[in-house]
């Protein structure tokens, strides 16, 4: 299969390809500045000139605060240049998949999101631009994955167990909010599921993240820091007492993700399975 990838210098892109390539597909990594989606007529000429089967569409604007102030860019971005990719998919004939999020919901409750929710209501300038660019994909290609991920983490960009690592060489206790819950998503274990999917026709709307139950940012931050075996000292604090944040975060990130299984598609390794391979990875990087 041809297949191009968005955002393919992006934290989860650079595993996609990598997956792809492994596979014996022909993959066509696009980023800035050779690609930019919020111009159509670029995006039409680009996706025709390669005509691929499938089109995964990583690239995002993420950076989850700075969107608050940034509101019509990250729309340009994250919607009308969702609509972009989407047209020009639909145009070639090839199958899209679409990485949406959990911000797409209101994070209240404790009920994991089902992956066929009706009920959106984003918090957040960010959520409110991925569920745009979910509503793109699903009018204008019947041909569509739209994968809702949360707290991904891998080797390229930033993410927050590079952030604890981080601060670890500076702090002997750390403040981790202990009312957010969810689970993490490694990069490489998610590129082998995307591209599973996409050498399918078992279209529609997925959830997806490592396996291994729900856990808080502190749970994480503590697991972490056995993983790396730094004596740091988490104190858990609520949302509230932390403050900080510019944009509004969910406090219930859980994700139903049986859609897959139903599906036939293989879940995702454990959670702590993953950050074990990950602090591994980051140390090999590191010593190279």
């Amino acid at each position: 299969m041809k297949v191009v990838v968005t955002g393919a210098r992006g934290q989860l892109g650079t595993d996609v390809v990598t997956e792809l390539l492994s596979r014996g597909h022909e993959a066509f990594g696009c980023d800035l500045p050779e690609l930019d989606i919020t111009d159509e007529y670029s995006v039409l000429k680009y996706i025709e000139n390669i005509h691929p089967d499938a089109v995964i569409h990583c690239a995002a604007w993420t950076q989850v605060d700075a969107a608050e102030d940034n509101r019509e860019k990250v729309f340009a971005v994250n919607a009308e240049g969702t609509k972009h990719v989407a047209k020009a998919a639909a145009a070639v004939g090839a199958k899209l998949l679409y990485l949406s999020t959990d911000y797409v919901f209101d994070g209240t409750g404790t009920a994991p999101w089902r992956a066929d929710e009706t009920h959106f209501a984003p918090q957040n300038v960010y959520g409110m631009s991925k569920l745009a660019g979910e509503n793109a994909v699903f009018e204008l290609t019947p041909c569509h994955f739209i994968v809702r991920i949360a707290w991904v983490f891998g080797l390229n960009g930033n993410n927050f167990v590079k952030t604890m690592l981080r601060l670890a060489k500076s702090h002997s206790s750390l403040r981790v909010v202990n009312d957010q819950v969810g689970t993490p998503t490694y990069t490489p274990d998610l590129a082998r599921l995307l591209v599973d999917m996409i050498e399918t026709e078992k279209y529609g709307t997925y959830h997806a993240t490592n396996e291994g139950g729900f856990l808080s940012w502190y749970d994480f931050a503590c697991a972490i820091f056995q993983e790396a075996g730094l004596p740091v000292n988490v104190i858990p604090v609520s949302t509230a007492e932390y403050g900080l944040s510019k944009a509004a975060r969910p406090f219930n990130s859980r994700l139903d993700k049986s859609k897959l299984l139903e599906n036939g598609f293989t879940p995702l390794p454990d959670w702590r399975d993953a950050l074990r391979r990950y602090i591994k990875e980051l140390s090999l990087a590191d010593h190279s």
